[in-house]
Protein backbone atom coordinates (compact mmCIF):
# COMPACT_ATOMS: atom_id res chain seq x y z
CA UNK A 1 0.00 0.00 0.00
CA UNK A 2 1.30 3.55 -1.18
CA UNK A 3 2.40 5.81 1.71
CA UNK A 4 0.26 8.83 2.02
CA UNK A 5 2.46 12.05 1.70
CA UNK A 6 0.88 15.51 1.96
CA UNK A 7 0.90 16.11 -1.43
CA UNK A 8 -1.28 13.56 -1.51
CA UNK A 9 -4.18 15.57 0.93
CA UNK A 10 -3.33 19.12 0.81
CA UNK A 11 -5.29 21.91 -0.54
CA UNK A 12 -3.53 23.54 -3.31
CA UNK A 13 -5.61 26.38 -3.65
CA UNK A 14 -3.75 28.21 -1.31
CA UNK A 15 -5.13 32.44 -0.72
CA UNK A 16 -1.86 34.18 0.10
CA UNK A 17 -1.16 37.93 1.11
CA UNK A 18 0.99 40.18 0.87
CA UNK A 19 2.99 41.69 4.21
CA UNK A 20 2.40 45.60 3.13
CA UNK A 21 -1.37 44.38 2.79
CA UNK A 22 -4.00 46.71 5.41
CA UNK A 23 -5.25 44.74 8.28
CA UNK A 24 -9.09 45.25 7.06
CA UNK A 25 -8.03 43.50 3.63
CA UNK A 26 -6.79 40.24 5.29
CA UNK A 27 -9.98 40.10 7.33
CA UNK A 28 -12.19 40.46 4.20
CA UNK A 29 -9.69 37.55 2.30
CA UNK A 30 -10.02 35.03 5.24
CA UNK A 31 -13.77 35.69 5.50
CA UNK A 32 -14.41 35.80 1.84
CA UNK A 33 -12.57 32.59 1.41
CA UNK A 34 -13.38 30.82 5.05
CA UNK A 35 -9.91 30.36 5.94
CA UNK A 36 -8.83 30.72 9.14
CA UNK A 37 -5.20 32.00 7.80
CA UNK A 38 -3.24 32.89 5.02
CA UNK A 39 0.53 32.64 3.98
CA UNK A 40 2.27 35.93 4.25
CA UNK A 41 4.70 35.81 0.91
CA UNK A 42 6.82 38.30 -0.66
CA UNK A 43 7.42 39.65 -4.42
CA UNK A 44 8.82 36.29 -5.50
CA UNK A 45 6.08 33.86 -3.72
CA UNK A 46 8.48 32.63 -1.11
CA UNK A 47 6.58 32.81 1.82
CA UNK A 48 8.02 34.49 4.79
CA UNK A 49 4.80 34.86 7.68
CA UNK A 50 1.60 33.24 7.78
CA UNK A 51 -0.94 35.71 9.61
CA UNK A 52 -4.25 34.07 11.27
CA UNK A 53 -7.79 34.59 13.04
CA UNK A 54 -6.39 34.78 16.36
CA UNK A 55 -3.71 37.25 15.54
CA UNK A 56 -5.93 39.49 14.05
CA UNK A 57 -8.90 39.15 16.71
CA UNK A 58 -5.70 40.11 19.72
CA UNK A 59 -5.43 42.94 17.83
CA UNK A 60 -8.51 44.18 15.72
CA UNK A 61 -9.97 46.04 18.88
CA UNK A 62 -6.97 47.17 20.54
CA UNK A 63 -5.23 49.08 17.44
CA UNK A 64 -5.99 50.59 14.09
CA UNK A 65 -6.55 47.90 11.56
CA UNK A 66 -7.06 50.26 8.84
CA UNK A 67 -3.44 51.86 9.89
CA UNK A 68 -1.96 47.90 10.33
CA UNK A 69 -0.25 45.97 8.14
CA UNK A 70 0.11 42.47 7.57
CA UNK A 71 3.58 42.37 8.53
CA UNK A 72 3.70 44.24 11.56
CA UNK A 73 1.32 41.19 12.84
CA UNK A 74 2.33 37.65 11.23
CA UNK A 75 4.11 35.34 12.64
CA UNK A 76 7.15 34.32 11.45
CA UNK A 77 8.19 31.25 13.74
CA UNK A 78 6.61 28.87 10.52
CA UNK A 79 6.08 24.94 10.92
CA UNK A 80 6.00 23.80 7.46
CA UNK A 81 6.69 20.83 5.57
CA UNK A 82 7.49 19.40 2.49
CA UNK A 83 5.06 17.83 -0.13
CA UNK A 84 6.80 14.76 0.45
CA UNK A 85 6.32 14.45 4.34
CA UNK A 86 4.09 11.29 5.32
CA UNK A 87 0.98 11.91 6.48
CA UNK A 88 1.79 10.31 10.05
CA UNK A 89 4.32 12.72 10.34
CA UNK A 90 1.67 15.61 9.99
CA UNK A 91 -0.68 14.31 12.23
CA UNK A 92 1.98 13.56 14.96
CA UNK A 93 2.84 17.20 14.48
CA UNK A 94 -0.56 18.21 14.56
CA UNK A 95 -1.47 16.50 17.44
CA UNK A 96 1.81 17.57 19.85
CA UNK A 97 1.54 21.32 18.52
CA UNK A 98 -1.91 21.70 18.57
CA UNK A 99 -1.88 22.92 15.26
CA UNK A 100 -5.02 23.64 12.90
CA UNK A 101 -3.24 24.25 9.58
CA UNK A 102 0.22 23.93 8.14
CA UNK A 103 1.46 25.28 5.07
CA UNK A 104 3.48 22.94 2.49
CA UNK A 105 6.54 24.12 1.20
CA UNK A 106 8.95 23.59 -2.18
CA UNK A 107 11.88 25.50 -2.71
CA UNK A 108 10.56 28.23 -0.38
CA UNK A 109 7.05 29.00 -1.92
CA UNK A 110 4.28 27.69 -1.00
CA UNK A 111 2.02 24.81 -2.96
CA UNK A 112 -0.45 23.82 -0.28
CA UNK A 113 -2.06 24.00 3.26
CA UNK A 114 -3.00 20.85 4.91
CA UNK A 115 -5.62 21.28 7.79
CA UNK A 116 -7.25 19.55 10.31
CA UNK A 117 -10.08 19.34 8.49
CA UNK A 118 -7.64 17.65 5.04
CA UNK A 119 -6.85 15.32 7.94
CA UNK A 120 -10.51 14.02 8.93
CA UNK A 121 -11.14 14.08 5.22
CA UNK A 122 -8.30 11.71 4.30
CA UNK A 123 -9.55 9.55 7.62
CA UNK A 124 -13.13 9.54 6.52
CA UNK A 125 -11.75 8.12 2.85
CA UNK A 126 -10.26 5.29 4.06
CA UNK A 127 -12.78 4.18 6.41
CA UNK A 128 -15.96 4.47 3.92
Amino acid sequence: MKTTKAADIMTTNVITVKKDVILTEAIALLLRWHISAMPVVDDEDKMIGIISEIDLVNLTFDGNAADTTVGEVMVTDIISFSPDTELADLVKTFSQKHLRRVPIIDKGKVVGIVSRRDILREMLRRYN
